[in-house]
């Protein structure tokens, strides 16, 4: 018998007592590395001393399967009104209270002025709420958000309670909002972790979160588990982080990129490969209607 049939014979009877996966026996894979199958709880917990190694090494490999994955945009996503993508730059977008989505400055402005040429009511771009007109009711306006359980809204509410030192109430947030999905969140919880505000200070769950947040496209987060590699020596790891980065379009990435190829810890191709893809995501961002904002706003600081 082959080693692939033996194999798949084995994923088909449950590793510790051997009994077939048919009628009514119905196996559960390991949930760590689904290598092997067991029939219940006791077999798995008596065949653990012998499988533990063998589990963890495959159960790194699928994470790392995971984490090194080129995620098709990051975190931020697309504008929800021209579509395009939104710049890693924060100050290129603004989050609209009401809605809690995330607009460019091109949508934003262009909103702007038309309301100011039609003499209109101040309005979202996106969902047509009236502005706030003070702090106090945009804060308001948000707690509605956070009531109906919206992710952006919850962690956006843990950062102000963070800064405002409420570090306790900050991290039930930001643990709540990355339950429901908010990568900002996750990369938040790593920083709590790190820092040990409102928590104890835990480096495993501190890498954790940052995996998390990278995974779904942070920047920032990967940036941070480059400079944690790199503490450890593992240049390859550091490599392929900055590649995945520079590929969503982040500069201080390409910076590393460069310094390892002087370095010879890159090859020739993978930087060029790199570069081309930091350019395209780059140029994806960009559009009329945007440099008219970005003008615009240099205009505005410019006359006083």
């Amino acid at each position: 018998m082959s080693g692939a049939e033996e194999s798949d014979d084995m994923m088909m009877c449950c590793a510790a007592c051997g009994i077939a996966g048919v009628d009514d026996i119905k196996l559960k894979d390991c949930s760590a590395c689904k290598l092997v199958k067991y029939c219940g709880v006791k077999c798995q917990k008596d065949h653990r001393p012998q499988h533990k190694k063998e589990c963890k090494k495959r159960a790194a490999e699928l994470r790392d399967e995971i984490l090194f994955k080129q995620p098709e945009s990051s975190y931020l996503g697309d504008c929800p009104i021209c579509c395009l993508p939104l710049p890693l730059d924060a100050t290129k977008s603004i989050l609209m209270a009401c809605c809690c989505k995330l607009i460019c400055d091109g949508c934003h402005i262009a909103n702007q002025m038309r309301e100011m040429k039609e003499k209109l009511e101040k309005k979202c771009p996106f969902c047509r709420h009236s502005l706030p007109e003070s702090d106090e009711e945009a804060v308001q306006i948000r707690m509605k958000r956070v009531e109906v359980n919206d992710p952006v809204a919850i962690g956006r509410l843990g950062r102000r309670l963070y800064n405002e030192g409420h570090y306790k109430g900050a991290f039930q947030h930001y643990k709540k909002a990355a339950e429901l999905g908010d990568v900002y969140a996750q990369y938040s919880l790593s920083c709590v972790y790190r820092d040990g505000l409102g928590v104890e200070k835990d480096k495993k769950k501190e890498v954790y979160h940052l995996e998390e947040a990278a995974i779904g496209g942070s920047p920032d987060a990967r940036h941070n588990l480059a400079i944690f590699e790199l503490n450890n020596g593992r240049m390859d790891r550091v490599v392929k982080h900055l590649i995945i980065n520079a590929k969503l379009g982040d500069d201080k990435s390409v910076e590393g990129l460069k310094e390892n190829y002087a370095d010879g810890l890159v090859s020739k191709e993978d930087f060029a490969v790199a570069l081309r893809a930091h350019q395209a995501a780059i140029d994806a961002t960009k559009s009329t209607q945007r440099d008219k904002a970005a003008e615009y706003e240099i205009f505005k600081s410019t006359s006083g």
